[in-house]
């Protein structure tokens, strides 16, 4: 297996670039599915989601969709913060739309349920979650449990993919466990 070394840690290839396009396709297939006829408006949360966001989208088959982004930060270096900070506010109206919130990780649920708390706010129609990764034994809000799950994965601190180390590996084709 590939390992490669970040800010001073190791870690491990732990999904492929194929794994990834065929767990993408995957979730593609069941929005395609789920919102046929449909158009819904995708809120990706940046600036983890843009990489999976990217090809999710492209992967959507026979639904015309909307996209627009909002920012928020929760972690510093490999830890939650257990705080949320909106750095980009939402730049479309959310009323009557059908929302489909697209994320990098859902691990604690703390950035789910305050987006998806505003988006309610806001007049929303429905609001469904669509995540590349998922950490079931850390969610703490089960209200913030997605609806389309790319992969789950245990508590492991992960880079790549649009996941990064404060700051970098985001490029990487592949994501990386930390070596323990």
């Amino acid at each position: 297996m590939k390992t490669i070394n970040e800010q001073g840690y190791t870690f491990q290839e732990w999904l492929s670039p194929e794994q990834i396009a065929k767990d993408v396709q995957q979730v593609a297939d069941r929005i395609s599915e789920d919102y046929k006829g449909k158009e819904p408006l995708f809120v990706v949360v940046l600036n983890g989601a843009f990489v999976f966001a990217s090809d999710l989208l492209r992967a959507l088959k026979g639904i015309h969709c909307d996209v627009t982004f909002t920012r928020v930060s929760s972690y510093s270096g490999m830890a939650s913060t257990g705080t949320l900070d909106v750095i980009v506010p939402l730049q479309k109206s959310v009323k009557q739309r059908d929302v489909i919130i697209v994320e990098d990780i859902v691990d604690s649920g703390l950035t789910v349920n305050r987006l998806k708390a505003e988006l309610q706010a806001l007049e929303a129609n429905s609001i469904r979650v669509a995540t590349m990764l998922f950490k079931p034994n850390k969610l703490e809000r089960k209200d913030a449990k997605p609806d389309y799950i790319g992969h789950e994965i245990t508590d492991d601190f992960v880079i790549g993919y649009g996941l990064d180390f404060d700051g970098y590996a985001r490029n990487l084709p592949a994501i990386y466990k930390i070596k323990k």
